[in-house]
């Protein structure tokens, strides 16, 4: 038998942080939106026969062979961490070869690791016959695995776009997660959404503990560039629901400025190359993609000017990704 599972990354519209627990509590409550990209991430499965465990990275340029799940376990090798948290997870009782691939650019902001987690589960879901109940079941898991592995404080924001594609607007309050997904079509997505690869990684855990630690000791400047992503996140959740898509590059200016004062590194020197470029070139508006410092930038074309913005960027020595919004997969 052979298990093939895909997910999608993500472009964060606004909100993002505040999917960090207990932050969105220090706000009251919170919202967050993002879309799915058609960047991939996979992962595939194919039982063996016996009970021993072949682990491949094609990513990490990885083929491990072990004759059981003891002896998987016990390997030290750090590229192996995420792999071994499933695999402690699911203690499979077949033999199996798990092979994984991503498209996404390492450190791209993109939500990769996270889309990954979510294509590892859903596989070995199907592989023990052990499904979750839904996915509130799967994205408490996949983040709590990341936490694991990355040994840092996790949001959940990037799994419900890799679970469920769409446009997800994701309300966050005392209650729990409570989640809309609406369809891409007719959004104008597909003529004035680009994205850009600032060619820096960036390093999304650092940068988000920076944030917690700060708010937890009740900082004023980071408690109010908090609430005022709060604000635009509530605003976009209206224009996303209303169709009011003209409001999209105000709000993208506004919560750049706001992050922007939650944390310095959350900008660079490449970041703010590729906006003025951009800017120059006709775009209406730039978004930061996770936690910034690098990565990559969203940039919101106006109609009819994505092809231009695309070859200035392109000019200037930035890669341009042929990503396009993908539909709620259920």
């Amino acid at each position: 038998m052979k298990i093939e599972v895909r997910s999608p990354t993500r472009v964060d519209l606004a909100g993002g942080t505040l999917d960090l627990w207990p932050l969105y509590n220090f706000v009251g409550s919170a919202k967050t939106v993002n879309v799915a990209i058609d960047i991939w991430t996979q992962a595939e499965i194919e039982e063996t026969g016996d009970g021993s465990i072949e682990l491949i990275s094609k990513d990490l340029n990885l083929d491990k062979k072990y004759i059981n799940l003891q002896e998987a376990l016990k390997d030290t090798d750090p590229k192996l961490s995420l792999l071994q948290k499933h695999l402690a997870y699911w203690k499979p009782k077949v033999g199996f070869r798990l092979t994984t691939s991503s498209q996404s650019p390492v450190g791209g902001g993109l939500g990769g690791s996270s889309s990954l987690t979510i294509s590892i589960l859903k596989a070995f879901e199907k592989l023990t016959r052990e499904e979750f109940r839904d996915s509130h079941g799967r994205v408490h898991v996949a983040h709590n695995i990341e936490a694991q592995v990355l040994n840092t404080p996790t949001g959940t924001q990037d799994y419900y776009p890799a679970d469920l594609g769409g446009l997800n607007l994701i309300h966050y309050d005392a209650s729990g997660i409570h989640l809309q997904t609406l369809p891409v079509e007719n959004t104008p997505f597909a003529e004035q959404f680009l994205l850009v690869n600032t060619g820096k990684a960036h390093h999304s855990g650092l940068n988000n503990f920076e944030v917690m630690t700060r708010a937890v000791h009740k900082d004023p400047t980071t408690l109010k560039a908090l609430h005022d992503i709060k604000v635009i996140a509530d605003e976009m959740s209206i224009a996303c629901l209303t169709k009011g898509w003209d409001r999209l590059p105000e709000l993208f200016r506004r919560e750049y400025e706001a992050r922007v004062r939650l944390a310095p590194a959350f900008t660079s020197p490449e970041i703010e190359k590729l906006s003025d470029v951009s800017l120059k070139a006709g775009a209406l508006a730039v978004k930061i993609c996770g936690a910034g410092g690098g990565g990559c930038v969203m940039v919101w074309c106006p109609p009819g000017g994505r092809t231009g913005v695309a070859a200035a960027c392109e000019k200037a020595g930035f890669q341009v990704l042929a990503a396009r919004t993908v539909a709620p997969l259920r």
